[in-house]
């Protein structure tokens, strides 16, 4: 059966969009009164929904009272690029690290309360390390995970505390907010975390975040390997890796 669009879309959004393209026509800021009558809406309707995309950020207004488009647009534009070429920018690094380590090495970004491993490069040895793409983890026992609620703050790390009660999936799982604040803190002072068997016994992690053209950490770059033969050295060549790729996003 045939869908009837017109049942899913909601006036004030398709209002809202119709201005931004008005005002994205024009190379220069635009009056109300032209927005006004470029999208056919009463002055008063399209001052109203200004308004609100001024409070949103997604509009500015100059000190001669005209409308131009705001800089939150432009920072999701960024993201938005980052999310669709961070994978193929990522890979020849990430295969380089590997052949260099001998060990896989993962690509991850942040959805919500967890970390999502969006490309992976495996080694070619027997004994690896193995994390399906597409598969998830909580923040708080990977070493990415880490570095992510470290940059957002004390009171981020405590409402990600109190909304998941921190489950421990291993005897080395951090399970108090106490102790999970100073090592997030302590992992965005040095530049990179650690995952010390706190999602799968005999498995280790170092990670380093990836950094965009804002300045926004968008996604994350770890080493996986065996406990064992995990090697406190490779947090070097992760920042390496991390600003070389970073850079190419702009940072």
């Amino acid at each position: 059966m045939k869908e009837n669009n017109k049942e899913y879309r909601i006036q004030a959004i398709d209002r809202a969009t119709e201005l931004l393209n008005a005002i994205a026509r024009y190379p220069e800021p635009v009056s109300l009164k032209i927005l006004s009558a470029e999208t056919g809406f009463h002055s008063s309707t399209t001052f109203r929904i200004l308004a609100a995309l001024i409070h949103n950020r997604l509009v500015e207004k100059d000190s001669a009272g005209n409308y131009r488009l705001g800089m939150r647009l432009l920072q999701l534009g960024a993201r938005l690029h980052s999310n669709i070429d961070i994978r193929s920018l990522a890979m020849p690094i990430m295969e380089d690290l590997r052949d260099r380590l001998n060990e896989s090495v993962n690509l991850t970004i942040r959805e919500g309360d967890e970390v999502v491993y969006i490309e992976k490069a495996t080694p070619k040895r027997m004994m690896h390390v193995q994390q399906l793409v597409g598969s998830r983890a909580p923040l708080h026992v990977t070493a990415v995970g880490k570095l992510m609620l470290g940059v957002a703050g004390d009171e981020a790390i405590d409402g990600y505390a109190t909304r998941t009660n921190l489950p421990a999936y291993t005897r080395n799982t951090i399970n108090s907010v106490e102790r999970l604040r100073k090592e997030c803190n302590e992992a965005v002072s040095r530049g990179f975390a650690f995952d010390n068997e706190e999602a799968e016994i005999d498995v280790g992690c170092i990670g380093v975040l990836i950094y965009d053209n804002t300045n926004t950490a968008v996604a994350g770059l770890s080493v996986s390997s065996p406990i064992d033969r995990r090697r406190d050295a490779w947090a070097d060549d992760l920042i390496e890796a991390g600003k070389k790729l970073s850079a190419q996003l702009g940072h």
